[in-house]
């Protein structure tokens, strides 16, 4: 971890919503991911994203025992992220 800043394959420290940056591609974007996870690749620049926790979801937000849940294994791609990232 370097300034707050997780890698791709690392383990999620805390549930929470993400600040994803790309290397070059995208804008950044936020995501949700659970604490004990991984933290997933893009499907377009693998793994060069980096991942800063934005906010911490509570016990009540993030039920540890819920019966619906969604692992996001790999960041799809947008239909236009090479526009967004020329933008600015």
């Amino acid at each position: 971890m370097s300034r707050g800043r997780f890698k791709t394959g690392t383990i999620i420290p805390a549930s929470g919503i993400y600040s994803v940056h790309h290397l070059a591609h995208r804008l950044p974007h936020e995501v949700t991911l659970l604490r004990g996870e991984t933290f997933p690749k893009c499907q377009k620049c693998a793994d060069a994203v980096t991942f800063k926790l934005v906010r911490v979801l509570t016990y009540q937000t993030a039920a540890k025992d819920s019966s619906w849940r969604v692992t996001l294994y790999e960041l799809p791609v947008i239909d236009g992220d090479d526009e967004s990232a020329k933008v600015g």
